[in-house]
C-alpha cells in the first residue's frame, strides 16, 4: 500500500515514537506499526506509545487548547503525554499512551452504552473560554468540497442536493447553536479505546475536532446509521437510552429525539456519502452496497425538508 505521508515524515515520526516509548519504560519491547495513514493524519505506534502527525495547517494554539482540556479530564479523554505539540517537517506532532481499540470483528461487543455515557458527561462538562469551535460542520464541508473537486459521478448530484437543503450552520457557513456546549466533533466507535490497555475503562480519543457547538452532532453518526438501516434499532435504542440516563443535553429527556438530531444526522449522511463517492472515483470502482445506501438516503433527503428543533433554528 502506498503511504499518504511523505517518506521522511513517516520515518522520523516512527523514530520519535520509539524514543518516547523507550523514555517511558526501560524495558520496552521493540516493534513499530502504522495505525493510520491519511492526508489529514499519520499515526504510528511503538510499544505502548503512539505518535500522531496532525493535518497540515493545524493551528498550534487551538490544538494546545484541545490538548490541555484532554489533560485536565482523564476520566473522559485519553490524556496526552505532553500537552504541548512538537514540530516535525512542518507538522504538529503529539504523543499518547496506547489503548485497546474497539474490535471491528465483534460488532455485538460494540460499546455503544459506554460511548453514549461518555458523550453525555462530556456535554455536561464546562468548556474553557479559550476552546475553539467544534469542527464537525467544517469536516462535512471539506468532504463536500473534495467531492466537487473529484470530477463527475452519477451519485454526486443527490449528495449535493441533500447538502443544499441543510441550514447554514450545518454547512459551516454560520455559527453553531449551543455555542458553549463541549463536543467531541467526530464521534464513532474508532474514537474509543480502553486505557490503560488492555482492559481499562473506555475513554475518548482524537481531540482534533474537539470544541464548543451543537451537542447533537456527536449523536449524528449513529443516528444517521440508524436512519439508513446500517445500525440495528436495538443498538440505537441502547445508545440513546444510555445518553439520556446520563443526563445528556443534546436531546429531550423523553419523547421524540429526532427534531434535535435530524439536521446533524443529515449532515453526517452527506459527509459519509461524499467521502464514499470521492473514494470510489479515486479507485475507479463502483459504489458498494453500504455506500449506495447512504447515497440513496441523500436522494430521499433532498425531497424532504429537515426538521428543525426550535432551539436549533435560532
Amino acid at each position: 500500500m502506498t503511504s499518504a505521508a511523505p517518506v521522511p515524515l513517516l520515518a522520523d515520526l516512527t523514530s520519535r515514537a520509539r524514543a518516547a516509548a523507550h523514555a517511558r519504560a526501560s524495558a520496552c519491547p521493540c516493534g513499530a506499526a502504522t495505525l493510520a495513514d491519511r492526508p489529514d493524519g499519520l499515526v504510528v505506534r511503538h510499544a505502548q506509545t503512539v505518535a500522531k502527525a496532525h493535518a497540515p495547517g493545524t493551528d498550534p494554539a487551538e490544538l494546545t487548547a484541545r490538548l490541555t482540556l484532554a489533560a485536565h479530564h482523564p476520566d473522559l479523554l485519553v490524556p496526552p503525554l505532553d500537552p504541548s505539540p512538537a514540530d516535525l517537517h512542518g507538522r504538529l506532532v503529539t504523543f499518547w499512551p496506547y489503548g485497546t481499540p474497539v474490535d471491528p470483528g465483534d460488532p455485538d461487543a460494540a460499546p455503544w452504552k459506554a460511548a453514549a455515557t461518555l458523550l453525555a458527561r462530556l456535554h455536561r462538562t464546562p468548556a474553557p473560554v479559550d476552546l475553539p469551535a467544534m469542527r464537525g460542520p467544517v469536516k462535512a464541508a471539506q468532504a463536500v468540497a473534495r467531492l466537487r473537486a473529484a470530477g463527475p459521478h452519477p451519485a454526486a448530484a443527490p449528495v449535493l442536493r441533500a447538502w443544499a437543503t441543510l441550514p447554514p450552520w450545518a454547512r459551516a457557513e454560520a455559527p453553531m447553536p449551543y455555542a458553549r456546549t463541549l463536543c467531541h466533533g467526530d464521534l464513532h466507535l474508532g474514537q474509543l479505546i480502553r486505557h490503560p490497555a488492555p482492559d481499562g475503562p473506555w475513554l475518548l480519543i482524537d481531540v482534533d475536532d474537539l470544541g464548543t457547538g451543537a451537542p447533537g452532532w456527536d449523536l449524528a453518526r449513529p443516528a444517521a446509521w440508524y436512519a439508513c438501516g446500517l445500525l440495528p434499532p436495538d443498538e440505537w435504542t441502547r445508545f440513546l437510552t444510555a445518553y439520556r440516563e446520563a443526563g445528556g443535553p443534546a436531546v429531550p429527556a423523553e419523547g421524540d429525539p429526532w427534531p434535535a438530531l435530524d439536521v446533524p444526522a443529515r449532515a453526517l449522511t452527506v459527509q459519509t456519502a461524499a467521502r464514499a463517492v470521492t473514494k470510489a472515483l479515486a479507485a475507479a470502482r463502483p459504489l458498494d452496497e453500504v455506500e449506495r445506501s447512504v447515497v440513496d438516503a441523500c436522494d430521499r433527503m433532498a425531497t424532504v425538508p429537515p426538521q428543525l428543533a426550535q432551539d436549533h433554528a435560532k
